[in-house]
């Protein structure tokens, strides 16, 4: 599964490498896939929305296993 993820992660990696920042992948454990928004992307005030809203949705449209992203 850990690999589903990261080629996931390659999609939505050039939208935020686009506004300078960059998402790296921790780890996947019972569905929950753990992740680091690194960047622009760390302390931006918009962080949970592209969290939720983008990398969660994108993830849980490609492999139905995933149940959760969460930063940490």
């Amino acid at each position: 599964m850990r690999e589903k993820v990261e080629a996931a992660l390659e999609q939505v990696r050039p939208t935020l490498l686009a506004d300078g920042g960059d998402v790296q992948l921790v780890d996947v454990q019972d569905g929950v896939v753990k992740v680091k928004l690194t960047g622009a992307c760390g302390g931006c005030p918009m962080a949970t929305m592209t969290l939720k809203g983008g990398i969660e949705r994108v993830l849980k449209q490609q492999i139905p296993e995933v149940k959760e992203v969460v930063a940490v």
